[in-house]
Order: structure tokens, then sequence, then C-alpha cells
């Protein structure tokens, strides 16, 4: 379920030292009621994920044309992402997160994680168009459980980035959101079974 900004911004979270020139783009209730000791499974999900495995023929098909797209056109050569076109975002951290856990790091997808605590993890990808952080956070659900909460904060490229993150804002609300969250939901399910 999408929430609001203030979901985010209004909790503790260190992420906010190290992005203050990001955008705060989405906010989401992610649907994995937990305990208190949960949040690490919601991580080895996350780090596992591959877009060419989606269930959804929909959400493949926009990520194959994304990466068909990307190559095309140079957006996500090496030379145009973390640690080249943008310095990562290690190197803005506080001395305790920088000495701390980076985190996994991902199977298939590109991004990298930044720090890791206990109830909060970052990771970060670059690319021609956008510096772009995932935050996965794990929240008490108000019933005396837990949950997960992703936020995504972004830094367009220029013109062109902000131009990228507006043509993709349908797709992202309306097709890949919904269905990341339905497939969220059923790897959870199967957890619990």
């Amino acid at each position: 379920m999408k929430l609001p900004n203030s979901a985010h911004t209004s909790r503790p979270w260190r992420i906010h030292e190290i992005t203050r020139d990001f955008r705060l783009y989405d906010v989401w209730a992610l649907p994995t009621p937990g305990g208190p000791g949960d949040f690490p499974l919601l991580i080895q999900d996350t780090v596992k994920g591959d877009t060419s495995e989606s269930p959804s023929r929909v959400s493949r098909a926009l990520f194959a044309i994304r990466w068909k797209l990307g190559k095309l056109f140079g957006w996500d050569d090496p030379d145009s992402g973390v640690g080249s076109r943008v310095p990562t975002l290690r190197d803005r951290l506080p001395a305790d997160l920088r000495e701390g856990p980076a985190g996994p790091e991902f199977d298939s997808l590109p991004f990298t994680s930044v720090y890791l605590r206990d109830d909060e993890w970052a990771s970060e990808l670059g690319n021609r168009t956008v510096h772009g952080v995932m935050h996965l956070s794990w929240v008490p659900d108000g019933k005396g459980g837990y949950r997960g909460q992703m936020a995504v904060l972004v830094k367009p490229n220029g013109l062109f980035g902000k131009a990228y993150m507006a043509a993709i804002a349908p797709f992202r609300h309306l097709l890949v959101y919904p269905q990341l969250m339905r497939e969220i939901d059923q790897k959870w399910q199967a957890h619990a079974r």
C-alpha cells in the first residue's frame, strides 16, 4: 500500500543524513507481517530478486524494455554508475555507519548495498538517468507486530533524468509497484508456510 511521505520522513532513519539532495519519490508499506527479528528475511528476499523472473508478463516486459533501452543508449554503461558518474553514498556515511556492515550484495539487480542496521538498510544504483536509493526498514505495524517499509529516493541526472522519472511514473505506480507488492506478499506467505 502506498503511504504518505511522512511515513518515511517522520522516522529517525539514518538515511536522512546522507540523502538531503535526493527527492523522496515513493513510500510503500510492504505486505510482510512479522516479528521483531524478521527484517533479515526481507533483505534476503530483496537481494535475490530478479526482474526477469517476475510472474507478471507485464513487469517482465517493462523491465526487459528498460534494460534493452539502457544498453542501446548507454544509460547503464559501467562509466555511468555508482563509483564512476556518481560517488557512492558510502563516502557520505558517518564513521559509525561506515565501520558497520554495508549489507548483502544483490544477485542480479544493479544495486549496491550502502549500510545495514537492525531496522533499516539502504542500497543504491546509478546510471545516466538517476542516482537512486532503495531504503528498506522494519517498522511497528500498530497491532503488536512489524512489517517492512520501502522508500525510493532519487537524484535525477539533469533535465533528462527529470524527464525520465516523469515518463516512467505512470508505469511505476500502475504496473510495477502493484505487481511488486503481490510478489513480495507471495514470497512472504511462502515463508510462513
